[in-house]
């Protein structure tokens, strides 16, 4: 494994952006969208509310973790994509690249559009909303830690689902962080849940991110150890989704489907 053509993979990222102002500012409207809308509905909620409750920490700050998340994950299947659309897919594997060095440079540019949105939201919530993310300081480091590595798992499972299927498989990628939204306890307790959702969520590495920091935030008692579970179940599946992936990469040379990709479904 060389580092420097993972590398070079990311490079090609940077060079799309940095030439396409169209690929950079959706970067921070979508999220600017998502924390403005959600900044305003808890400032609302707090208005009618009871007072001694504080919604913004609630909803605007499960809100911002979750979309971090989301660019995560997209930050992987996009940077896939843009290979796809340009027909430039077949030509990286041409080269003497390797799997795991493909998707190290994926996992690369997905780390450096997540942060510029992270770093998008964090201000907007913080300047204009008053979400005091900033005032846990480094504790919250291992919270972003467990759901960017969640990100990852799920960007590398939806990757391999999109060379499977071919890339109009992708309206079956972008609602995968909506359909597990309800297991994971984004805005609730996971004890809200009916007894087999709350099954399902204990398998989901988010769970135990919202779980603990609604704990920290509420002050309640809470279990610092289980965010270890939440680490060692994301850092599972994305070994998990890099074997799916490489087997889906394989069957795909094998039966000359990777030929054969295009715009199209390839089933």
């Amino acid at each position: 494994m060389k580092v420097r053509r993972a590398g070079a993979v990311a490079l090609r990222q940077f060079y799309l952006y940095s030439g396409s102002p169209t690929r950079v500012v959706p970067l921070f409207v979508w999220v600017a969208i998502d924390i403005v809308l959600w900044g305003f509905i808890t400032r609302y909620l707090n208005r009618i509310a009871s007072p001694g409750f504080n919604f913004v920490p609630a909803l605007l700050g499960a809100v911002l973790l979750w979309d971090f998340l989301t660019r995560v994950m997209q930050g992987v299947s996009t940077a896939f994509l843009e290979d796809v659309w340009s027909r430039n897919f077949l030509n990286l594997f041409a080269t003497p690249l390797t799997i795991f060095e493909y998707i190290l440079g994926l996992v690369t540019t997905s780390i450096a559009t997540s942060l510029v949105g992270l770093a998008t939201m964090l201000c907007l919530a913080t300047l204009v909303f008053g979400l005091s993310f900033f005032a846990y300081g480094a504790a919250i480091l291992p919270f972003l830690l467990v759901l960017f590595l969640s990100g990852i798992a799920l960007g590398i499972a939806a990757t391999g689902m999109m060379l499977r299927l071919g890339p109009a498989s992708e309206w079956f990628v972008w609602p995968l962080p909506a359909m597990l939204s309800p297991f994971v306890g984004v805005f609730y307790p996971i004890s809200t849940l009916p007894l087999w959702m709350q099954w399902v969520s204990r398998l989901l590495p988010p769970s135990y991110v919202f779980e603990g920091i609604r704990a920290i935030v509420h002050g309640t008692t809470w279990n610092p150890g289980t965010l270890a579970i939440g680490f060692f179940l994301s850092a599972a599946y994305i070994a998990a989704a890099g074997l799916f992936f490489r087997h889906v990469f394989r069957v795909a040379v094998d039966t000359g489907l990777l030929a054969r990709y295009s715009a199209e479904s390839t089933t």
